[in-house]
């Protein structure tokens, strides 16, 4: 990883005095006494912004452990509405039967817009036929009960040459965010491809057939495209590359997204936890470009810290327990 992130001394003696509470011991001038586990599952496309924050936050807090699972934005949202984690990683916004499922348990929560995604069509890199895919091409391919499974069924003008599909498994935000955007409806698709909660599947999927199709998130392409081809996507005004650049401007659509993290309010009223919520926000650009997304805009910036301000307020009512006993 790049360079290490610091939290500042003063941020964060300021910010541990102000969330009190919890099983950790408070934080020495240099921020070293911290301790404590901060539990994190959920969405495998933003299990990299974790992990990034989580090794940078650790340089200057070996004393905290923040682990980071993959179950996927719903599996981790079924986990997080049951106590068993502290921070929910999400490809999507949360559901609202997911909200009464944590509103039964009394899990207090709010949503933080931590990056951007550019979520990324990938074909093999042989592939010599395709530079550009319209959503009414990927509809064709995707929607429910499709039979298209040759690429000259795609385009008469493309070869006969058989046509593997890859992508997201149902409990990925992933697959929710992409059948809503290209077939219309949440969770509409057809059933006949490889189906994986795990991205470096489609990776080994696509790049190993000449025909094969995916999708996932941007920071997965990045790191393997030596073995694959984005796939420009024209939503309607043209053929636009994913890009840090036309995710910012809002010209690449309509597979631009927002990516999230959930926190509970009892995580704020932890020292160990408020100090990483913060860390995070404070250093989201460097942490989203070291996990190779889209940081956020401006106003993304001034929203993330206001919300983790009021969250501040929600976590003085609450009690700073463990996710075991929450």
């Amino acid at each position: 990883m790049r360079g290490r992130l610091a939290l500042s001394v003063a941020g964060l003696a300021v910010l541990t005095a102000a969330c009190g509470g919890g099983e950790s011991t408070d934080s020495g001038s240099d921020g070293q006494n911290l301790s404590g586990t901060i539990k994190v599952d959920g969405s495998s496309t933003v299990a990299p912004l974790s992990e990034a924050a989580a090794e940078f936050f650790r340089a200057d807090n070996s004393g905290v452990q923040v682990t980071v699972g993959t179950s996927g934005t719903g599996g981790g949202f079924e986990k997080f509405c049951n106590g068993e984690t502290d921070i929910s990683d999400a490809s999507r916004p949360i559901k609202d039967k997911e909200k009464s499922a944590c509103a039964a348990k009394g899990v207090v929560f709010d949503e933080f817009t931590v990056a951007n995604d550019a979520l990324t069509v990938v074909v093999n890199k042989d592939n010599d036929w395709i530079e550009c895919i319209t959503v009414e091409q990927l509809k064709k391919i995707w929607e429910p009960d499709s039979k298209v499974n040759n690429w000259n069924q795609v385009d008469p003008k493309f070869p006969d040459v058989d046509l593997k599909l890859f992508g997201a498994g149902t409990d990925s935000g992933t697959f929710d965010y992409f059948t809503d955007e290209i077939n219309g409806e949440e969770g509409a698709s057809r059933t006949d491809y490889n189906a994986t909660e795990d991205d470096n599947v489609t990776v080994t999927g696509v790049s190993g057939d000449k025909g094969g199709l995916g999708y996932f998130g941007f920071s997965y392409f990045e790191e393997n495209e030596d073995k694959l081809k984005a796939l420009k996507v024209d939503g309607g005004d043209g053929c636009v590359e994913p890009s840090v650049a036309t995710v910012q401007d809002g010209s690449y659509k309509p597979l631009a997204r927002p990516l999230f993290i959930y926190p509970t309010a009892a995580l704020l009223a932890r020292p160990e936890g408020a100090a990483f919520l913060e860390f995070f926000a404070e250093n989201a650009t460097e942490i989203a470009e070291e996990a190779r997304f889209v940081p956020l805009t401006d106003a993304q910036k001034s929203e993330l810290t206001s919300k983790i301000e009021a969250l501040k307020g929600k976590a003085g009512n609450t009690p700073a327990a463990s996710p075991s006993s929450s």
